[in-house]
């Protein structure tokens, strides 16, 4: 745990002295999109048969990049929340997730590679259950929440692409809810609440125009823990494909794939547990605004 402290220390240290210069506004570029998908279906003596069902999803990005000089500073905010309601049945969850993401870098003698401090935090908004059950808990808020500071490379050849690399990261797993703490979740020992993983980070960013109106923009992010089968890669890879249909209606289609070695994912009503991928699909078409 020392080296984790030593770790924080100097990432925290780093950011603390170069933010110092981000003072002036002039050098911030602030841009953003906020959308809110909904669909609804009713029957009425429909011979097909059918529930009635009302669903929505809202989402929230922003992003703020400050340069200046050989000082790049990119901030991104991502958040979404959806819930769905079919006849009586209680409402529940399609959607949930609260992202930070702040990368400091330092520009080198090659004008493509920067020398950066990288740091992500992701959890969630409300509780998450084992649906259709709806009283056993299976997370909440700040369980998980996923903390990883790292210092390394960044190789950006474009606006487009971003290749970040470091050899030594942080990557530490929280469980602050009593209950999910005791039974040991998301792989944090039964009765603690936190976990420390080191290791190294590959993280890339690509984003491009796929044809008019509609741009993909996907992060790939490889971490390799290396006290504990540094073989077993945890795997996070995002893709989101934006439709523009005009000024203030938008189509966006999201998937998340995630794989984490540590995390035993119930497959069975016997309480049997396994390792598996985790996959999340979303795709609306609703209100859109950009700025």
């Amino acid at each position: 745990m020392k080296k984790f402290k030593i770790l924080l220390f100097s990432v925290f240290a780093f950011t603390g002295i170069i933010a110092q210069e981000a003072q002036d506004t002039t050098y911030w570029k602030v841009t953003g999109q906020a959308s809110v998908n909904v669909s609804q279906i009713s029957f009425s003596n429909w011979i097909g048969g059918g529930k009635n069902s009302v669903s929505g999803v809202g989402l929230f990005d922003l992003n703020a990049i400050y340069q200046k000089e050989k000082i790049q500073w990119d901030n991104t905010l991502k958040t979404g929340y959806g819930l769905l309601k079919e006849d009586e049945d209680q409402a529940v969850k399609t959607d949930d997730k609260l992202e930070l993401n702040s990368k400091l870098g330092v520009q080198m003698k090659n004008e493509h590679l920067l020398y950066s401090t990288y740091a992500n935090f992701l959890t969630q908004f409300a509780n998450g259950y084992k649906y259709p059950n709806t009283t056993d808990k299976i997370s909440t808020l700040f369980a998980p929440a996923y903390l990883t500071v790292a210092t390394g490379f960044d190789y950006q050849p474009s606006e487009n692409f971003s290749l970040f690399f470091t050899p030594v990261s942080g990557k530490f797993t929280f469980v602050t809810d009593e209950e999910l703490s005791a039974a040991g979740a998301f792989g944090v020992e039964p009765g603690k609440k936190a976990r420390a993983e080191m290791g190294a980070i590959v993280k890339s960013e690509f984003k491009t125009p796929v044809v008019k109106n509609v741009d993909l923009a996907t992060t790939l992010t490889l971490f390799s823990n290396y006290f504990n089968n540094p073989q077993n890669i945890d795997v996070n890879w995002d893709i989101a494909l934006n439709m523009k249909i005009n000024d203030y209606l938008s189509a966006n289609l999201l998937t998340n794939l995630i794989y984490d070695h540590d995390i035993l994912i119930p497959i069975d009503d016997e309480g049997n547990t396994g390792r598996r991928v985790q996959l999340k699909q979303l795709f609306g078409v609703g209100l859109s605004y950009k700025f």
